[in-house]
């Protein structure tokens, strides 16, 4: 089956997989809805898949070709998908769609957030959670990492809320000057408005998201999307039921952290504290 154009470079991987399926659809005299209806998912899926603002999975690759007589090309496009894919499979589909996201609320249970991360603590993070990984590899996945955080310099980007622990910034047994350098962009990112940080104080107690961390991100013509993360896996949930689950207990958590304020004063307290 021949597609409508090559695989060059003028589209990435991804986007090429959308265009594709638009075009058989199309072909096929399906709407996304009458498509969405055979393969078992949502119109708008079917639509986010086509507009890339979600990525393809090899189980919707292997209906598409049934559905739409693909004789394997989609199971094809989507392996070349997964070959450009920067991070671990758990993660990419995620961190594709943050790409487009308009808004980012994150709560961290444990970890700096990814785009808040210094070069040197994301090395630290890789090294302690792959430690068998060789160093050039840690390089790339570091270089990946430090990549996301290109989407906080426009300033009129992405707006991201996070919502830190306390441990996030008392984390023991780090370089002092390593977390010093943290603590700092952290606080630097709060001053210039690119982000909201509040955090979590130990005296909360018990609350809504001990079960570990969570974002949310929303976007323009899409639904909100969530994803949890644990050891070497991850989850993004799009049923309207879940996101209302997972909003609820975020704003509960939101709720009861420092205000903002108040937030920036204590990490630039533990900056002062950091001795290198």
């Amino acid at each position: 089956m021949a597609p409508t154009k090559d695989l060059d470079g003028a589209a990435s991987p991804r986007a090429f997989f959308g265009a594709e399926l638009r075009r058989m659809r199309v072909a096929a005299g399906l709407t996304q809805e009458g498509l969405g209806a055979r393969i078992y998912v949502s119109g708008a899926y079917v639509g986010q898949i086509e507009a890339t603002t979600r990525s393809p999975n090899q189980e919707l690759a292997v209906r598409l070709d049934t559905a739409l007589g693909g004789e394997g090309h989609f199971v094809r496009l989507y392996e070349m998908v997964e070959r450009s894919r920067e991070h671990p499979p758990f993660f990419a589909s995620f961190a594709e769609l943050e790409k487009t996201a308009t808004g980012i609320e994150v709560y961290a249970a444990h970890l700096v957030p990814g785009w808040l991360q210094t070069a040197a603590y994301a090395r630290e993070t890789f090294r302690a959670v792959w430690p068998y990984t060789p160093e050039e590899r840690i390089e790339e996945m570091v270089a990946a990492r430090l990549a996301r955080a290109e989407l906080l310099k426009d300033p009129t980007g992405v707006e991201l809320w996070a919502v830190l622990d306390e441990a996030v910034i008392r984390r023991p047994g780090l370089n002092p000057g390593m977390m010093r350098e943290q603590l700092e962009r952290i606080a630097d990112l709060a001053r210039s408005r690119r982000i909201v940080v509040q955090v979590l104080p130990y005296s909360v107690g018990m609350h809504a998201l001990m079960a570990g961390p969570l974002t949310l991100l929303s976007f323009a013509n899409a639904p909100t999307v969530a994803y949890t993360e644990g050891p070497h896996s991850g989850q993004l949930f799009d049923s309207p039921e879940t996101i209302r689950a997972c909003r609820r207990s975020y704003d509960q958590v939101r709720a009861a952290a420092m205000p903002p304020g108040a937030s920036l004063e204590l990490v630039e307290a533990m900056t002062e504290g950091c001795k290198s």
